[in-house]
């Protein structure tokens, strides 16, 4: 239907008075035929067809209320000019001394007030000629002018067609007299030529506080999620979701703009290792959020808790090519712990808090939280939302006593025993306990490449240099939080004895017993399982002898690896090695600061020598081998810490093929000056490259598609320029003193990131290695 524009009286004057007389009309004709007068009823044009809509004809029942109300549709007609001037409105059919009695059902009565005061009273739906209309009215108490600052706003229509009713349709709007009314218009639609409504205006201003009490879909969106502490969005902007990063950021909620979903959502899932509770991921529809799949993916796999807020076509618009129309919901309950799409804005904030819920509680992963385009900006009453309380942490889960029991004692019944610390130790915050079971029993421990740092890589205990070693020998091994994967060669042989004893320690039921049946599981949390183990050792103290052959093993093949290591290390050949520079860095890292690494041989052979030193400080391709996370991985750290420890640095080392999936990335780290220190190992390619002279011999003859090999990248790239670019500090290096020199430089500066761009051989590879770094066996 068309609406009528909101102008002023003065203007809408002719139209009304057009109107209203048609308006009598047709109610007093109707009056006629219920008081049985006024001659008989005009026939139809043409006789023989049916008219295309039903004719008035009120029941017995309804006519005398209707006549009244054709009665005083008339009267209007009298004052609707006196309005101008301000005069009071007549009050029909009532007496100052004798009030009529208001009617208990139907729209909202009007109530007295002391003299002068207008109250505005909000009312339900009125359906005046088959046509449903939301309204206020205004009333007035005693004498005395109107109040400009008291007016009401109109009726509304809905624009849809209900059934009839019984009772009179119109009695709820003229039945309580016209108090407050100062214009009665007749609204006709095309659509529908023989049905009509009343709208009810005012000649005053609208009322101020009328919007008070409604609130948008995207300040109910940015409140739950507010309420359920999440404190860190990240994301994209645009068509749907602009207002709801505006929302969150006025209530606190820290915003960063990314330039790619994918990493914003590495950020994200990020945000939920480093603190526990998930961070937001913001995309748009369709596309949008395609691109964030591969960050649920990897929160999935990682076991981290994430929530993705994805914007999506209108409601109206489904199954009609809306735009960027997707079967969101669908598509991402493959990639998540919980996808849903709430069916009203009340229903929000328990949707919000199921999802924040069921990311954390059990085994962490990722949730989908699904928001129409109409419900952004939708306006609904703020007393009908109920936001939910905050969820509680996890509920903390022990292992049955018989099975700690049983596993203490294969502990003290192993000749060759082995802990491995995985990044779900880190994430149930079990370093404490896990450091004293390790120092008490004095047991050998490996740490994954995430759980690095839950016991300090310097720790005396720490058989990391032996790594194949260890894991080859060893007879009893307990998993604090780590899965028999690939990164842990699935616990078969011939990585593994065949007839080694696992001692399972894990959150998650479905994870024990895969690939090897172990000797003993332990479900809980992996902290409180921890001190179960510790409380048994308090009982029976117990001590793995620390002169035994076993610890002699793994000495002198953690002396062997560490004096080949710094050989490759101590070359002053150029380009450098993989190891020159690694042992450079590591010289100059704080112990304290964050490392996030990725890359082929940039990731594995960092891991072996820059060292950590506190939990949860370690960041990298992870389980799902993501390449791509590390600048994402890099600007949630750096946000983090920047809250919780100021001052602590961020060290991303990325290769230079990794560096290319997210290396846009530099301009988020320099819009929000983040200090983050990015070094990219530039070899020229992924795994190995060509060296500047035999690129350009071999463009000579032959054409780049068919003559470079599929893992060459461009020789000789100025990685740095894009830090400059956007306003960083940008080195390229290519002996080890420039190295030294430009890290220092780069660590005495906290106001400004920096890229060092380090160029090293392009065929320089990883030492010789026992066994494929798969299963496969060299020897």
């Amino acid at each position: 239907m068309t609406t009528q524009p909101q102008d002023n009286f003065a203007q809408q004057r002719r139209h009304s008075a057009t109107r209203v007389p048609a308006a009598f009309a047709k109610l007093h004709a109707a009056a006629r035929g219920a008081r049985g007068g006024g001659g008989a009823r005009r026939r139809p044009r043409h006789a023989s067809s049916a008219p295309r809509h039903a004719p008035f004809a009120p029941s017995t029942r309804l006519r005398p209320r209707l006549c009244t109300c054709a009665i005083r549709l008339f009267r209007t007609r009298k004052w609707v000019r006196k309005a101008e001037n301000g005069q009071k409105p007549p009050q029909f059919g009532r007496s100052p001394a004798r009030p009529r009695p208001l009617p208990p059902a139907g729209p909202a009565s009007l109530r007295r007030s002391h003299p002068g005061e207008w109250r505005t009273q909000e009312e339900g739906p009125v359906v005046i000629g088959g046509r449903v209309f939301t309204s206020h009215r205004s009333s007035r108490a005693g004498r005395g002018p109107a109040s400009p600052s008291s007016s009401a706003p109109p009726f509304k229509a809905l624009g849809r067609p209900v059934p009839s009713q019984r009772g009179c349709p119109t009695a709820g709007v003229f039945g309580v007299g016209f108090a407050g009314l100062l214009r009665v218009r007749l609204l006709s639609t095309a659509r529908a030529p023989r049905t009509f409504g009343w709208k009810m205006e005012s000649n005053v201003a609208e009322h101020s506080a009328g919007s008070e009490g409604q609130v948008s879909g995207a300040k109910v969106i940015a409140q739950a999620l507010k309420t359920q502490d999440v404190r860190y969005m990240f994301g994209i902007v645009g068509i749907p979701v602009t207002e709801i990063a505006l929302a969150a950021q006025e209530l606190g909620i820290r915003y960063v703009g990314m330039r790619n979903e994918q990493a914003a959502c590495y950020a994200a899932s990020v945000v939920g290792y480093m603190t526990g509770r998930p961070g937001v991921c913001l995309v748009v529809s369709g596309p949008g959020l395609i691109h964030a799949l591969g960050g649920m993916a990897n929160a999935n796999m990682n076991c981290w808790p994430l929530i993705v807020i994805g914007g999506s076509s209108e409601r109206s618009q489904e199954t009609m090519g809306a735009f960027q129309e997707f079967p969101q919901v669908e598509a991402c309950r493959l990639y998540s712990k919980f996808s849903a799409r709430p069916s009203s804005i009340e229903v929000i904030p328990s949707i919000i808090e199921k999802a924040v819920r069921s990311s954390i509680y059990g085994r962490p992963g990722a949730c989908y939280v699904d928001i129409p385009a109409d419900f952004v900006s939708l306006q609904v009453n703020v007393n009908s939302i109920k936001y939910v309380e905050c969820c509680a942490p996890p509920p903390v889960c022990m292992a049955e006593a018989s099975a700690v029991r049983l596993a203490a004692s294969v502990i003290r019944g192993a000749r060759q025993p082995l802990v491995i610390v995985g990044k779900g130790a880190a994430y149930a915050r079990a370093e404490e306990g896990i450091r004293r079971l390790v120092e008490r029993c004095r047991l050998p421990f490996l740490p994954t490449p995430m759980g690095k740092g839950v016991i300090p890589d310097n720790h005396p205990n720490c058989v990391a240099a032996a790594r194949s070693r260890a894991l080859q020998l060893a007879d009893v091994i307990v998993l604090f939080g780590a899965r028999l994967n690939w990164i842990l060669h699935f616990g078969l042989p011939p990585r593994y004895q065949p007839d080694v004893k696992f001692i399972q320690v894990d959150i998650c039921a479905e994870e024990l017993g895969n690939n090897v049946r172990p000797a003993v599981t332990l479900l809980g949390d992996i902290n409180a399982v921890t001190e179960q183990l510790l409380e048994q050792f308090d009982k029976t103290p117990w001590q793995y002898p620390p002169e035994s052959k076993w610890w002699k093993i793994l000495r002198e093949k953690i002396k062997s690896n560490e004096a080949v290591s710094k050989e490759l290390a101590s070359q002053n050949s150029l380009p450098m090695n993989y190891y020159t520079v690694f042992y450079r860095v590591q010289d100059q890292l704080p112990r304290d600061c964050f490392v996030v690494s990725e890359g082929a041989n940039t990731m594995d052979i960092g891991r072996t020598v820059l060292q950590n030193y506190l939990p949860r400080h370690r960041l990298d391709a992870g389980t799902f081998g993501t390449m791509g996370v590390g600048l994402g991985f890099a600007i949630a750290a750096a946000i983090v810490a920047k809250d919780r420890s100021p001052g602590q640095r961020v060290i991303c080392v990325e290769g230079d093929s990794a560096f290319g999936f997210s290396g846009m990335e530099v301009e988020t780290i320099c819009r929000y000056n983040l200090p983050i220190i990015l070094l990219v190992v530039n070899n020229n390619g992924i795994y190995q490259g060509l060296d500047t002279d035999t690129w350009k011999e071999m463009l000579k003859s032959r054409d780049a598609t068919t003559a470079a090999p599929p893992m060459c990248l461009l020789p000789h790239s100025h990685y740095e320029q894009v830090m400059t670019a956007f306003g960083g500090k940008g080195y390229f290096v290519q002996t080890p003193e420039e190295l030294q020199k430009s890290l220092r430089q780069s660590l005495e500066d906290t106001t400004k990131p920096s890229l060092i761009n380090i160029m090293i051989e392009p065929q320089a590879m990883r030492k010789a290695q026992d066994f494929h770094w798969l299963t496969s066996s060299k020897m």
